[in-house]
């Protein structure tokens, strides 16, 4: 095992965050921020703030009970959703964004908005380029 001078522990534990590496954690974050799923669920939650998993899954229908749930987890593991669970029967289960979540859809609407305005362009230039020359 050969031993690292301290300038170059400096530069590994430097690269190791950097977003353009694999292994970063904030890699790893655009990731997860760039999923579809994850942009509809903070988009429906932002818009309509608490809702429930039915309402959800209304709001979302393309999306599977799967992969709903799993986004969900997901989103309540980084600390971007809370979910609470009623005693009722059957059981109630609310989602709402936190305030690091609230932060996040504001970006989110941002890109959305941008996706709205310029659909058409890209249509045109996706025809554009699948057209035959």
């Amino acid at each position: 095992m050969t031993t690292l001078t301290a300038a170059q522990r400096r530069a590994r534990e430097q690269r190791a965050h950097e977003a353009f590496v694999k292994i970063c954690p904030t890699n790893r974050l655009l990731a997860l921020i760039s999923d579809k799923w994850v942009s509809l669920v903070i988009s429906a939650l932002a818009g309509r703030g608490t809702l429930r998993y039915s309402d959800l899954r209304r709001e979302i229908p393309g999306a599977s009970e799967k992969m709903l749930t799993q986004t969900l987890r997901s989103l309540e593991r980084d600390g971007l959703v809370t979910r609470t669970v009623t005693a009722a029967v059957p059981p109630r289960v609310d989602y709402e964004l936190t305030d690091l979540g609230r932060d996040l859809s504001g970006l989110i609407f941002t890109v959305k908005d941008w996706a709205e305005a310029n659909i058409a362009r890209i249509d045109a230039a996706r025809a554009g380029y699948d057209s035959p020359s």
